[in-house]
């Protein structure tokens, strides 16, 4: 709840991609808070079997869900993105956030990412673990990639009795002038 509430307070409209979407509850959340989606995508490579079941519990309380879900189970690398789109991912696991991050950055979609547990092997840290925690380098080197491929950054911590992994890192392609 509180990524989804931080996310739509600064990006609005467009689809929602919430990828390595697990059972898709921020999809869900997202549009509960901002009716300004016409749809979200929720994509991940094995859907739980009772992603199904927790989706219809949610439409039941919010109907205006209705048909506005949809599940895809397919590959992140498989999606497509448009720059419209507004992609989000909650948790994913090690180089699965940097996959998610190019996938926006190739179309220029704005993105918002809640990293979770850092792979040290296959995520940069950047040199910069000689000055800090290799998670936080790794972040911060997200964060410089973002900004190199043309993005307005904005840098959030989510309080740590929600969740421990709790670095909020936003996104926004501000075209050339």
């Amino acid at each position: 709840w509180e990524m989804a509430k931080r996310v739509r307070r600064r990006y609005r409209g467009g689809r929602i991609l919430d990828l390595a979407c697990g059972h898709g509850l921020l999809a869900h959340i997202m549009l509960i808070l901002d009716d300004s989606s016409k749809e979200a995508i929720a994509v991940d490579k094995k859907i739980p079997l009772n992603a199904g079941k927790l989706s219809s519990s949610l439409i039941e309380t919010w109907p205006r869900l209705k048909n506005r879900i949809i599940y895809k189970q397919v590959r992140v690398e498989d999606i497509n993105v448009f720059p419209d789109d507004i992609v989000v991912s909650a948790h994913a696991c090690g180089a699965l956030t940097d996959l998610i991050m190019d996938k926006a950055i190739e179309s220029h979609a704005r993105v918002a990412v809640l990293p979770c547990c850092h792979d040290l092997k296959k995520s940069c840290p950047g040199g910069l673990q000689g000055w800090m925690d290799k998670t936080l380098a790794i972040d911060v080197e997200r964060a410089i990639r973002l900004r190199s491929n043309g993005y307005k950054i904005v840098t959030q911590k989510i309080p740590e009795s929600i969740t421990p992994k709790n670095r909020l890192l936003m996104g926004e392609y501000l075209a050339p002038d």
